[in-house]
């Protein structure tokens, strides 16, 4: 038995026609029925329903299908897993995340290389459309990211965390510390957000709609350093997930203000699903599951 000899009956399945299955194959005609004869012969059993024309599989050809599906499949994924093991061998991750997830990801990292020995980590900020075309395409092994319907078939979601978001002002704004600002006193204040094209930005957008505010938004960036340097300089306000704020941020020159009525916003961990997932990618998705994170 050869695997050309299965890959022609998937092929004669998917066309229903000898020419075209033996044209997908990049074999003549003869050649693909000689060859599945011959598979009948080995196994003793009818496949084909024979004509001149092609009538079908029997019923023990359809069982012989499934089979040589799975076979194929499973090669597949064996040659994707050789194809991944060179990017992750000597223990590499690569690991794209939403800009609003910074501080996460930096402490995920961290924690990812003492968990691997000798790992070394690739971390890109990209927006969810990329990474969601990134993970298809196989150039990232995992994804830290909201969960939208670009994730809702063929991956898999690990929940992290729930966003917890905070007005961001200068040290001298004179805003009363321990007040909760609503979205309707948010609205009313010069803001700095992110850009439309960002998920973060648009989960905003619909606490603002909700309320039936339209925010004064008089800067939009995709860097939460440009964002807090705008804060800093006491010219404008942010609204901003915790998550975003690496420690250094809090220097003293910029506060974080509490929110009332904070929306529903879970960053998980994003992996392409898959029967046989990269080793170390896997060993990584595992320990994450153990891990209490929190902003």
């Amino acid at each position: 038995m050869f695997l050309r000899q299965l890959h022609y009956l998937v092929s004669l399945a998917e066309h229903r026609h000898f020419a075209r299955a033996a044209e997908a194959c990049w074999v003549s005609q003869p050649a693909l029925s000689a060859d599945i004869l011959q598979l009948e012969k080995e196994l003793k059993v009818t496949i084909i329903k024979r004509d001149r024309r092609f009538q079908g599989f029997t019923r023990e050809g359809e069982r012989v299908l499934v089979w040589a599906r799975q076979t194929l499949n499973s090669l597949d994924g064996l040659r994707q897993e050789a194809a991944l093991a060179q990017q992750v061998s000597g223990g590499h991750l690569a690991i794209g995340a939403v800009p609003s997830a910074l501080r996460a990801i930096s402490t995920l990292a961290g924690e990812y290389r003492r968990t691997v020995p000798d790992l070394t980590v690739e971390i890109l900020s990209l927006s969810t459309r990329d990474i969601a075309r990134r993970l298809k395409a196989r150039e990232l092994h995992l994804a830290i990211a909201y969960v939208d319907p670009r994730f809702s078939h063929g991956f898999e979601a690990l929940p992290l965390y729930e966003e917890r978001f905070v007005l961001l002002a200068s040290a001298q704004s004179g805003l009363p510390p321990e007040h909760a600002f609503t979205w309707h006193e948010l609205g009313a204040l010069p803001l700095c957000l992110f850009t439309k094209d960002m998920q973060n930005r648009r989960i905003l957008d619909r606490c603002f709609e909700n309320a039936g505010v339209t925010p004064h938004v008089v800067v939009e960036s995709n860097a939460p350093s440009l964002m807090y340097e705008e804060v800093r300089s006491a010219q404008v306000y942010a609204v901003a997930p915790v998550s975003a704020l690496p420690d250094y941020f809090m220097d003293g020159s910029v506060r974080m203000h509490a929110i009332a009525d904070q929306p529903r916003a879970t960053i998980s961990l994003i992996r392409l699903a898959q029967d046989t997932p990269p080793a170390v990618a896997d060993a990584i998705w595992r320990h994450t599951k153990t891990l209490e994170i929190e902003f």
